[in-house]
Formats: C-alpha cells, sequence, structure tokens
C-alpha cells in the first residue's frame, strides 16, 4: 500500500513572485506562522513515508491565485496533482477552470466556511454557479468542499441536481462526535452516504475529535465505513495547516484506523485517493 495525501497545503515565502491575497480578507494563522514550499512538502513526504499528494490550494493565503501550486506540480509531476480554486459566481468561471486544469491541476476545491469565514456561506447553490457545476462533473474534475455541517440542507440539492460531480467533504465538514454511539449529532454526515457522489475526507481534525467525550475512534470510524464504504473516503494530513509535523500525523491516522480490516485501510490511505485523483497514478 503506498500513502497518498489528499490535503496537504504549500506556501512560498516569496511574496513578490507569489502575493498574497487571502479569501475572507485577512490571512490564516497558519500559513503565517508554519509556510511549507514545495520542496520542503517533497521533504516532509519522504521523512513520513508518503508518496504522493492532491496539494490542495490554500484559500486563506492565495484565494482564487493558484500559481503556487501550479509551480509544485511542475516541479515535481511525478509526486503531485494539485487541488486549484475559482471563483465559480464569475461569468469567466469554466474558462478559468479550464486554464487551470491547462497547468496540470485536476481538482477544484470551494471555500464556502473556515478560518476565514467563520460563517457558513450558501453561495455555491446560485444558478450562476451551474455552468461550473456542469463543466466539473463532464471533466470529471472532484470538488472539494471545505463547508460545516449546518450547509448540508443547501448541498443536498446540489447533490442531486449535478450527479456526475463527485463532492469531496473537507474533514467531515467538522462533524461532533463526543456524544458518541450511536452519533446523533452526526447523523446529518451519515444521511450523505445514500448520494453516491458523496465522498469523505478524514483528517487530524477528525481523528482529535473521536477521541473525545464518549467517542471512540474505534466506534465512529467503524460506523463511518459501514454507512460509506471505504472505497467512498480518503485521508488528508491537513499538513501544516495542522500543528504537528507530517510524520506525526501519519501516525495519528495510522492508529485511528487500525482496527480496520486492511482491505478498508488501503481504500483510505491509497485506492479512494487515485479513483478521484487519476493523475498521480503515473
Amino acid at each position: 500500500m503506498a500513502l497518498i495525501d489528499i490535503h496537504p497545503h504549500v506556501i512560498s515565502t516569496d511574496t513578490m513572485r507569489y502575493p498574497l491575497a487571502p479569501i475572507g480578507g485577512h490571512q490564516s494563522d497558519w500559513s503565517q506562522e508554519r509556510p511549507v514550499s514545495y520542496d520542503e512538502m517533497v521533504a516532509a513526504m519522504d521523512q513520513a513515508g508518503v508518496a504522493k499528494s492532491a496539494v490542495v490550494q490554500a484559500s486563506s493565503a492565495y484565494a482564487f491565485d493558484n500559481s503556487y501550486v501550479a509551480a509544485a506540480v511542475a516541479a515535481h509531476p511525478r509526486r503531485f496533482t494539485g487541488v486549484f480554486s475559482v471563483d465559480v459566481l464569475a461569468a469567466d468561471a469554466v474558462d478559468r477552470m479550464k486554464y487551470w486544469m491547462g497547468k496540470g491541476l485536476t481538482g477544484l476545491r470551494l471555500y464556502t466556511a473556515g478560518s476565514t469565514m467563520p460563517e457558513q456561506s450558501t453561495w455555491f447553490t446560485d444558478p450562476k454557479t451551474f455552468p461550473a457545476w456542469s463543466f466539473a462533473g463532464e471533466a470529471g474534475i472532484p470538488v472539494c468542499m471545505q463547508m460545516r455541517a449546518k450547509g448540508f440542507p443547501h448541498l443536498r440539492p446540489m447533490l442531486e441536481r449535478f450527479p456526475k460531480v463527485r463532492f469531496i467533504i473537507d474533514h467531515l465538514a467538522r462533524t461532533e462526535m463526543a456524544d458518541g454511539p450511536p452519533y446523533a449529532a452526526a447523523a446529518p454526515l451519515f444521511e450523505l452516504a445514500r448520494h453516491p457522489n458523496v465522498y469523505l475526507k478524514v483528517t487530524h481534525r477528525n481523528f482529535e475529535e473521536a477521541r473525545n467525550g464518549r467517542a471512540s475512534p474505534e466506534t465512529f470510524f467503524a460506523r463511518l465505513v459501514k454507512e460509506f464504504g471505504a472505497d467512498r473516503i480518503a485521508w488528508g494530513s491537513n499538513f501544516p495547516a495542522a500543528r504537528q509535523k507530517l510524520p506525526e500525523l501519519v501516525a495519528l491516522a495510522r492508529d485511528s484506523l487500525a482496527f480496520l480490516p486492511q482491505q478498508d485501510r488501503d481504500w483510505i490511505f491509497e485506492k479512494t485517493a487515485l479513483t478521484l485523483y487519476p493523475a498521480l497514478k503515473d
């Protein structure tokens, strides 16, 4: 099993060549305090045993300018693919998607809530976004949704309107687990399993949350795999937004999922990533 990471970020310290333009108007703390260049990312991957990565645009540093992610892919095409962000409300959204795909990027991310945008937004349902959604489906571009569970009522109609789009829920939408089995607080997440085009991204945030209150990794992730299947779940490190070093994040993930059968872990740590990002097979 090769270890593939579908949620690292790269940040350049060269702000002249790669100027900062954070979405939401202010830069995230982590991107200021812990920037990791793409060469440093490769070194960290080598140390942690990560074979390949789908580098995700750091929206809280660069908004819709994906130049540094594109530079990472150009510099290390056998180690990286890239996940770009565009303003899907813009009239030229599809043209911008095609532009970044031409740079070798193979996924889209929509930042609808997060550290620099604390309130869940709903603009992703605006009809102005429909051309971008349609193109993503036709082009086979998976779409990462950085969001909170309170946005699920707005997401569900989009899942049905655009069945060809593979939606990836970043960080499990920060679903709460502390109530423990049967995880009533996570019911809105589990309900998304009936949509075959929903995939899940599990990160350190989820592994840490599964150790709070009455939760445990064994009970929560067993339920998650039962509902969605391991073939719709993939691991992402969130390095360096996470404070831990990459080897620590790998160890946390492996320890949290060690109870699962090997075939399930193969999907979560490698095969689902290759399904979503076939460019990483090369």
